[in-house]
């Protein structure tokens, strides 16, 4: 076709106007993030952030979740139940419009919502738009009201079905598997996970789930429910479970200031490590923002006037910063904004910058009444700064010394390191592999252009209960540093991680496929996590899979990555003469196994990381990796694949 033919067939008819429905299901990722796991599951917070809109107004006290034998979901509550008279703009039921209206909802109507939660605030619309099938009950007025829709669309008017003195909304959907082509399958901890944090933070609201698809032994329904009676203090004693606390009390508050609500929890314990949690109606704000400032504000001053005015800090030599005053501290910072502003990478860092103040008033009341009435805690948690002060000081050298072997500023990188020769970072990958063995195999079978590979002795430091300068002065920790060409340390935060000069866009931990490969991996993952969490969050951290077995009948040769497979593979080569090599470690596979199974981005299976709820995930790594035996074995217990309880 011509320049001149191009020119006549890009006409206004050309452009298409999508509006509403069709917009949603062409561009999806626009209005629940992605449509992999993380936007599947969004789809049920959707639903449920209505019931608990209804909560937050005070009209509904009771939601439950329930995951279907085929895969649906539905929610419910006892609230006043989505209004169902025509609505005489669109000339429909207000049902329909709220089903199949992008943007309507009561959540734009100051009179029906004073604060609304949800990330997005797409609503239920949206979760109608990606569905094969969703049916709405209603129960209002005396009735029960219904209507079903096939991708978005009514497939008839809302009707009456019967009498009934209930009130509420009923909601059961099943996702589109042509929009949701890698899974629509529900998990139920990742649901289960944050239907308890939702009961944290409503506290009084009683939230049940239920899985279908699994009974147990006594033949009832997999299930829990939640509910709190006192909020994000019992949230606190969740999360800090498996940490020694420094003082037996939770410090909390929970009030309005500047006519924002804000709620909080702390509590100080013996680990190194700090983790501040924050909520914007009900959005876990991983990225902080203006609420988490005011929080760290308020608490930094607060805790330096006690301080000072105690004369604990007269014989300290050295200035101490605000990182001191958060060390070893659990806290949640709750607040309820009308119109929250968000910014940042994935719209979870709060801007609205009238939250600032009101959160460090909130907190400075909170601590200064806690401090007085408390002096032995008061103490405990200075002398707990002092030490954090010292330890800071030693972190800082130790720092120094590992960025200074910093290749971008003029260092060398690990003798160990066998670099890729392309110098574009998206392009390039690094393996972090356990032994000098396996490192040696993957050098020889890797790509030499885009793959690198960092052998690391052993089992690194178990960063959970070390100290920080203890953490970078570590041989192994230092050159993953240093390999990575990461610069750390801000102002406001000494491990925070600068990605400007990372040198690999993926970073793939390769370990042995047995408990001492899973140890080393968790070990790892621990680090990431607690001191290189904007990797994890920025999705360049992978685990690779290695198989367990090579079964070998004859010329006939397959992997197997699991016992199930190996079977199923046996029996597929007859059983009869059939060979079964275990690899007790990736050292006994040569290169070229190595690299077919494992390495090859034409064949490999790479396990992306993420942190879908940073709560769940600190508990986790801090149960794991810290010193309570009894929920570690539990755990262990639940999910174990290769481990002996017994032994």
């Amino acid at each position: 076709m011509s320049e001149e033919e191009n020119n006549k067939a890009y006409s206004a008819d050309s452009i298409q106007a999508l509006e509403g429905i069709e917009h949603v299901r062409m561009r999806p990722s626009m209005y629940i993030g992605d449509v992999g796991v993380r936007g599947l599951h969004h789809l049920v917070y959707e639903v449920v952030d209505n019931s608990i809109d209804e909560a937050m107004g005070g009209y509904c006290d009771t939601i439950h979740v329930t995951i279907n034998e085929d895969n649906s979901v539905t929610v419910g509550d006892n609230g006043r139940g989505i209004p169902v008279g025509l609505h005489k703009k669109e000339g429909v039921s207000a049902l329909e419009v709220v089903m199949t209206k992008i943007g309507a909802g009561g959540k734009f109507d100051k009179d029906s919502y004073k604060v609304s939660g949800g990330l997005h605030g797409v609503g239920v619309s949206v979760v109608n738009a990606l569905s094969d099938h969703l049916k709405a009950t209603v129960y209002r007025e005396g009735k029960v009201w219904e209507q079903e829709y096939e991708r978005g669309k009514a497939m008839y008017p809302v009707k009456s079905t019967g009498d009934s003195d209930k009130h509420g909304t009923l909601v059961t959907f099943h996702p589109d598997d042509k929009i949701f082509q890698q899974t629509i399958e529900f998990n139920y901890d990742t649901l289960a996970n944050r239907m308890r944090e939702l009961a944290y933070l409503n506290k009084g609201i009683t939230i049940t789930i239920t899985d279908r698809r699994i009974k147990d032994k006594d033949g009832d329904f997999k299930g829990e429910t939640f509910k709190s009676e006192e909020g994000l203090k019992e949230f606190i004693r969740f999360l800090d479970g498996n940490r020694e606390p420094l003082i037996q009390n939770v410090i909390s508050m929970e009030g309005e200031k500047n006519d924002i609500p804000v709620e909080v929890a702390m509590i100080y314990n013996s680990s190194y490590t700090e983790n501040l949690h924050s909520y914007v109606n009900n959005i876990n704000t991983h990225e902080g923002g203006t609420h988490l400032s005011g929080f760290r504000r308020g608490l930094t001053t607060t805790l330096k006037k006690y301080a000072d005015n105690s004369g604990m800090l007269d014989k300290v030599k050295f200035e101490v910063a605000g990182d001191d005053f958060r060390e070893g501290l659990t806290a949640i910072v709750s607040v309820k904004v009308a119109e929250p502003q968000f910014e940042g990478q994935t719209k979870t860092k709060l801007g609205n910058r009238e939250v600032s103040s009101a959160v460090s008033q909130a907190v400075s009341e909170m601590l200064t009444n806690y401090l007085e009435e408390h002096p032995d805690d008061a103490k405990v948690i200075v002398q707990k700064v002092i030490l954090a002060a010292q330890a800071r000081h030693a972190a800082a050298k130790a720092r120094e010394m590992v960025q200074r072997k910093n290749p971008m500023s003029g260092g060398g990188l690990p003798g160990k390191l066998a670099d890729c020769s392309e110098q574009d970072p998206e392009k390039c990958e690094i393996f972090l592999v356990e032994g000098d063995s396996a490192g040696g195999t993957a050098k020889m079978g890797r790509d030499r252009n885009i793959q690198a590979i960092l052998p690391l002795r052993g089992k690194i430091l178990n960063v959970e209960k070390a100290m920080q300068h203890k953490v970078f002065e570590n041989e192994e920790i230092k050159n993953i540093y240093t390999a990575l060409g990461v610069t750390i340390g801000t102002e406001e935060d000494s491990k925070a991680l600068n990605l400007e000069k990372l040198r690999y866009h993926k970073v793939v931990i390769m370990c042995d496929a047995d408990v001492d490969g899973s140890h080393i991996e968790t070990l790892i993952l621990t680090f990431f996590f607690r001191y290189m969490r904007e990797l994890i969050e920025g999705g360049h951290v992978y685990i690779a899979t290695p198989p367990l077995y090579l079964v070998k009948k004859g010329s006939k040769k397959r992997y197997a990555w699991n016992d199930k497979e190996r079977d199923i593979i046996a029996t597929e080569f007859g059983n009869s003469g059939v060979g079964i090599q275990r690899y007790k470690g990736l050292g006994e596979m040569n290169a070229e196994q190595l690299w077919d199974t494992t390495m090859n981005p034409g064949y490999r299976t790479l396990r992306q990381v993420t942190i879908d709820n940073a709560t769940e995930s600190d508990r986790i790594f801090s149960m794991l990796m810290g010193d309570e035996v009894p929920p570690r074995r539990e755990f262990i217990e639940q999910n174990a694949v290769y481990a002996n309880i017994d032994a």
